[in-house]
Formats: structure tokens, sequence, C-alpha cells
């Protein structure tokens, strides 16, 4: 008899020692789970937000610059950014998730390098190539932060979510590609330009 509850006992905290490791790996689990829930919802707020004090901030670039294409390239990204930020207001009704969170403070470091630039520099296609560079800088960020919600959704299986934002990862990668073409054009324009006050104050001296 004693061996036999000897076996029992031992088979018995076996099972409780299994039972107990299984509940933890799913405490574990639910624990991961909800902390990138946390970082997705808090990236989201804070892209929202960027988008938000971005749609503030096109206007003022695209009046700032002389470059015709370069305007209306800005002018263009505003309406695009409008619609991105409507749809992450239906991703956010959609999980139930409240919009305002923390102000991107990445964003209003960015959008206040391009003030400066608008103050700092005359008008001309060198302030314009200035304009673009921090442009670009503004959509490498929101390509990241984009790129990230897209992985995070797909990892929490919100392929909906994933597909909608996967979107609009595609136009600020389209937006930068054609920051790109133009800085092509303006970059010379800026070089021309630099040119021919240095040949005029050559003549002159």
């Amino acid at each position: 008899m004693a061996t036999k509850t000897t076996g029992y006992t031992e088979s018995t905290e076996k099972i409780s020692d299994n039972v107990y490791r299984a509940k933890e790996s799913t405490n574990k689990g639910k624990s991961g789970k909800e902390s990138l829930k946390k970082i997705f919802e808090e990236l989201l707020q804070d892209t929202y937000n960027a988008e938000k004090q971005l749609t503030k901030a096109l206007p003022e670039l695209a009046k700032a610059v002389d470059n015709d294409e370069l305007q209306e390239a800005y002018e263009n990204h505003l309406k695009e950014t409008e619609k991105q930020v409507q749809r992450l207001e239906k991703i956010f009704d959609r999980l139930k998730i409240q919009k305002e969170g923390k102000p991107c403070k990445a964003m209003e470091g960015l959008i206040k390098e391009s003030q400066e630039i608008i103050k700092e520099h005359e008008h001309g296609a060198s302030k314009d190539a200035a304009l673009i560079i921090a442009s670009q800088k503004v959509e490498h960020y929101e390509i990241a932060a984009y790129g990230s919600l897209v992985e995070l959704a797909d990892v929490l299986g919100l392929d909906n979510v994933a597909d909608v934002l996967e979107r609009t990862l595609e136009e600020e990668k389209n937006a930068d590609e054609l920051l790109s073409d133009i800085a092509q054009d303006v970059n010379d324009e800026a070089y021309g330009q630099a040119s021919e006050v240095e040949q005029y104050a050559n003549g002159i001296s």
C-alpha cells in the first residue's frame, strides 16, 4: 500500500507541476500579447498626433517654396495626409482605442526644423532644397512608424487593420520617392544659382 501511495503521490506532484507550468506559460503568453498591444496602441496614438501636426504644417511649406512641382507635391500630400488621419480614426473606432495620447515630440522637432529653414533662408532653389531634405526626414519617420504598425498588427492578428496601414505606408514611400525626383531638378537649379552669384561676385572684384 505504501508503495502505491508513494507512486500516486509522485504522479500527482508531476501533474500538478505540469499544470502550474502550463498556467505560467499561458500567463506569460497573455502578458506578452498585452505588452505588444499596448505598444501598438501607443504607437498608433503617436502616429495619429504626428499626422495631425503635419496637416497644419504642410500648408505653410506649400506657401514657402518657389518650385511649382514641389508646391503641388505639398498640396497633394496634405489631401493624402487628411485621408490618412481619417483611416487612423476608423481604426481607433474599430478597436475601441482612445485617439488622444501624448504629443509626438519627434514630429514637433521635425516641423520646427522646417520652420527654422523658412525663417533663415531667402526664397530660391537653395531654400527649396533645404525644405526637401527636412520633408524627407518627416517621410522617413512616417515610413518607420507605419512599417512598425503593420508588423505589430500582423502579429496581433489584426489583418484588416494591417491592410489599411499598409496602404498608408505605400503612400508615404511614394511621397518620399517623389521628393527625391523633385530634388534632382531643385538641387541643379540651386547649384546654378550659386554659380551665377559667384561669377557675378568675381566680375565685380
